[in-house]
């Protein structure tokens, strides 16, 4: 192998040794991020409001290749609307059923980087014992140093309007109220030491 050669192999190899170290874990954190939901009342009457108060997950991001993970665990017991009775309702049969699917999960992947963010995840999201295809669009995403623990921290809010009913969660259908809920996941991580 000429002189030449062998250097252009060693720095295409130095080139993906580079890539796959740009790859960065983060750790969701639970204090800041909290999947919210928007859904009809009455066919039209109102719009009631709601979010899970416990999160987990983890995010990885290659920022120079444009690729990355989310994994977004929602503990389905937590699904708070700021008013007890329905609270407790929003457990039963004909929603989330936490007693019998206690989490629901999002998985999916970075996509459609534009200098370096990614302006959408395409992933499935699994909710009440059903897994269905479900695309988040990204409305803002920043990366920056922690300002106490001098690691990167990344934020995001994304969301996606679904149909519940697909989900087996009918409460209120034959009412006439809408099937479709939008989801938003605001989110923060910190990378991984």
């Amino acid at each position: 192998m000429s002189f030449s050669k062998s250097l252009l192999a060693a720095c295409i190899a130095s080139l993906s040794l580079s890539a796959t170290a740009a790859s960065i874990t983060y750790q969701v954190d639970p204090e800041h991020t909290y999947p919210s939901f928007e859904a009809d009342h009455l066919g039209g009457l109102s719009i009631w409001r709601g979010k899970f108060n416990r999160t987990s997950g983890t995010i990885t991001l290659d920022k120079v290749a444009g690729t990355g993970n989310v994994e977004i665990f929602i503990d389905t017991s937590s699904a708070d609307f700021g008013h007890d009775v329905l609270n407790k309702a929003m457990q039963g049969k004909e929603m989330f059923e936490a007693d019998r699917y206690p989490q629901a999960v999002y998985k999916g992947r970075l996509a459609g980087f534009v200098d370096g963010r990614p302006t959408r995840v395409v992933g499935e999201l699994a909710l009440h014992g059903v897994t269905r295809p479900l695309t988040l669009k990204i409305d803002a995403f920043k990366c920056m140093p922690h300002p106490l623990f001098k690691r990167e921290l990344c934020g995001a809010d994304a969301l996606a309007t679904f149909k519940r009913d697909d989900f087996g969660m009918t409460a209120g259908k034959d009412y006439g109220f809408s099937m479709d809920v939008a989801l938003r996941i605001q989110v923060e991580a910190i990378q991984v030491e």
